[in-house]
């Protein structure tokens, strides 16, 4: 009818008498609203800021944060500056980047599934890249960063493949169920062939051991540097594909009414979901919990507008894999992998969030 009205997620249309949609002006409440979102997410820069400090400052030498500041802005040649530049700062940049990589491929699988539970652990695509690094160094030998990220790669699109034809069941049509089981199943499966092949011949696998549970402790910038572009382009396309994600979360009929391409926003968040899960896992093991939990946090704090999901996920992730990664230094004696500390701050979060009706719906 016209002048019926059709909200979308953060954005207003209406239909003319053509039966045309029209985008509308937002409303005063829709401006306060987003005036709130941006404050808030202002407020969680900072508590990344922070969290950042931290990790620079903290571990199993504590350095004041005055000496940090000087690393960078005054720097002399003492044990301490060499230990922030040469292995703090290397591991903190990783969190950053493998949070927000982690973080955006959950919120993305999430959206283009319309499925609150799945995540790149959930699907299976973590297990195809863990695999494939499996492969890598026990068939062919492979002990270099760069090699471990070209099979992490194929590893996770050969894993998202499978997953999104069984769960399409070859349509264009996609079952929230069925690819939730098809990727748990994937994953149960990929999973136990690497268990078997690294307990063949463990020597070889030794250099895994620490990043098959999840870890951040990188020696130096090598791995920041070969992830970061793989990392940057996928983070690139996902925030191309946020506004499509909001008309594709309506159905495929009201998205294509409003001018949205549904299947190729399916594939570009594809391709960015690939290449966040790959490089990520590929830099710092398979760390689970990330991108379930924090895309719940988003929508439960600021609604179902993917724009500003994406946006709040690309800061909460990092800030509770550097948080966690600084509460594996200090809560036991020596070190706890990131991976563990995630596990036990993400199952009770999980569970709480599941139970909120706001939180779990898509």
């Amino acid at each position: 009818m016209p002048g019926e009205s059709r909200p979308n997620a953060g954005t207003h249309f209406t239909v003319t008498a053509a039966g045309v949609p029209a985008e509308m002006p937002p409303s005063p409440g829709a401006v306060r609203r987003g005036s709130w979102r941006l404050v808030l997410l202002l407020a969680a820069v900072g508590a990344l800021t922070g969290a950042a400090l931290l990790s620079l400052a903290i571990g199993a030498k504590s350095i004041p944060l005055e000496s940090v500041l000087q690393a960078f802005f005054a720097y002399a040649d003492t044990a301490d500056h060499a230990i922030i530049l040469e292995n703090r700062l290397p591991r903190t940049l990783l969190g950053i980047i493998a949070g927000m990589a982690l973080g955006a491929a959950g919120a993305l699988i999430q959206a283009i599934t319309r499925n609150p539970l799945a995540d790149p652990g959930v699907l299976g695509v973590n297990a195809g890249a863990t695999f494939a690094i499996v492969i890598a160094v026990g068939v062919f030998g492979v002990s270099t960063m760069s090699g471990y990220m070209w099979f992490a790669l194929g590893g996770a699109v050969l894993a998202a493949a499978v997953v999104y034809f069984i769960g399409s069941a070859g349509r264009n049509i996609v079952n929230p169920v069925r690819i939730t089981l098809a990727g748990v199943a994937l994953g149960a499966v990929l999973t136990g062939i690497s268990s078997g092949l690294t307990l063949i011949n463990p020597r070889s696998f030794d250099q895994l051991r620490s990043w098959s549970i999840g870890s951040l402790d990188s020696r130096s910038m090598d791995s920041v540097l070969v992830a970061a572009p793989f990392i940057g382009a996928g983070l690139l396309i996902a925030v191309i594909t946020t506004r499509g994600l909001n008309a594709v979360s309506l159905g495929d009929e009201l998205a294509t009414a409003l001018g949205a391409n549904s299947n190729r926003t399916r594939i570009l968040g594809l391709v960015a979901i690939t290449l966040l899960s790959g490089a990520a896992t590929a830099a710092a093991g398979p760390i689970g919990f990330i991108g379930l939990m924090i895309p719940h946090v988003a929508r439960w704090l600021i609604g179902p507008d993917q724009r500003w999901i994406m946006a709040y996920t690309l800061v909460l992730s990092p800030l509770l894999l550097l948080v966690s990664d600084v509460l594996g230094r200090v809560v036991v004696p020596g070190e706890l992998q990131v991976g563990i500390v995630t596990s036990f701050i993400g199952a009770p979060v999980l569970v709480a969030l599941a139970r909120r009706r706001k939180a779990s719906a898509l």
